[in-house]
């Protein structure tokens, strides 16, 4: 059975069918935002990072938005898998105190949450920061005017005027909400971030556990994070926000391919994009991107037909042990994703990948 897709854009199908996919390659990895989603991602990680990418020498841009943020902060630690690994069982077995019938408080989650973060990548932020051949870029999002201060009355009334202004136009969004990259400093992205309204902000042993919290805060679900240090005071949130899938000018980079394990083949820009699927078509900015994602047969042979997500949560608040069961035969069936990719690069030889959507 088919378990696994491979989708490009122009420039990328040219380059697989003349020379297949090879780990020198490859130049960016992306990680998109989508919280439990990521985990049928994990097997694929293991093997890119802890196997197949390990075989070249160039440096690779990691850029990651929410849950990416923490799988590719992973990836640059010296075992990769061993690291993965751990996120993966820390992401299933997460428990949050709350009444029955209740979703938990935000203060609540945010304080295990951070103290979670705090323990696998605050602890060691020096060996993210010191990878030989990785660097790091952690997207978040900053509020401006009504949402540049915390306050539940100000989030709730600052994000419906975000919804609103971005349903005119995405870049009219930046009004609202700025992209502030923390970024290993020793190297830039390898393209500009023109397309929207963008600060860098270099990453260091005191912001890297901030910046990633910061990452993955959902608003209303998790507190907002207050000043991170080193980067433009004010209120973050999750990067997904701004960057849901990180749908960026990466034509811009010149050689080299854009490798993306992602869970869907397309790439919607923002979290408040969703909605608009014109939004969501392959662009020009795409032309290197590789898309490796789970072909419809697997997501049907998940528990319930579906990838995890976050509605689990709030079906399964009173089953964590239900919710666990499903997610761990999730994140064993994906292992089939890390298995057919392993097949396809270790034969080597041209791929005729799909064109992306």
């Amino acid at each position: 059975m088919r378990n696994l897709e491979i989708y490009a854009g122009p420039r990328a199908r040219k380059h697989l069918r003349e020379f297949g996919l090879r780990p020198q390659d490859i130049r960016v990895v992306p990680a998109a935002a989508g919280g439990p989603k990521g985990l049928v991602l994990n097997p694929l990680d293991r093997y890119i990072f802890g196997r197949w990418l390990a075989r070249s020498e160039q440096v690779v841009h990691l850029l990651g938005a929410s849950i990416g943020a923490w799988r590719m902060a992973c990836a640059c630690l010296p075992n990769p898998d061993v690291a993965l690994a751990q996120l993966a069982e820390d992401y299933v077995t997460q428990r949050y105190p709350h009444r029955p019938g209740k979703l938990p408080e935000a203060q609540v989650v945010s304080e295990i949450f951070s103290a979670r973060i705090a323990q696998r990548l605050g602890t060691r932020a020096g060996e993210v920061l010191a990878s030989p051949r990785y660097r790091l870029h952690v997207f978040t999002s900053r509020g401006r005017m009504l949402l540049h201060r915390p306050g539940r009355m100000r989030a709730v009334l600052g994000y419906m005027g975000a919804y609103l202004t971005n349903a005119a136009s995405r870049q009219a969004l930046g009004s609202w909400l700025e992209r502030v990259v923390f970024s290993d400093p020793r190297d830039d992205l390898p393209f500009a971030l023109a397309d929207y309204r963008s600060q860098r902000v270099p990453l260091d042993l005191a912001n890297l556990a901030p910046a990633i919290l910061a990452s993955c805060t959902i608003p209303f679900a998790l507190m907002a994070v207050q000043d991170v240090p080193g980067g433009p005071p004010g209120t973050y949130w999750d990067g997904g926000i701004t960057d849901y899938h990180l749908h960026l000018n990466y034509a811009a980079m010149g050689d080299g391919l854009v490798l993306y394990p992602h869970f869907q083949p397309r790439i919607v820009p923002g979290w408040l994009d969703k909605a608009w699927h014109k939004r969501h078509r392959a662009s020009a900015h795409l032309d290197n991107l590789v898309v490796l994602a789970p072909h419809p047969a697997f997501v049907e042979r998940l528990p319930n037909g579906k990838l995890p997500d976050r509605q689990d949560f709030r079906d399964l608040r009173d089953d964590d042990i239900g919710r666990e069961r499903l997610w761990r035969v999730a994140l064993a069936e994906s292992t089939r994703l890390a298995d057919e990719f392993a097949r396809i690069v270790e034969r080597g030889g041209p791929i005729d990948a799909m064109p992306l959507p």
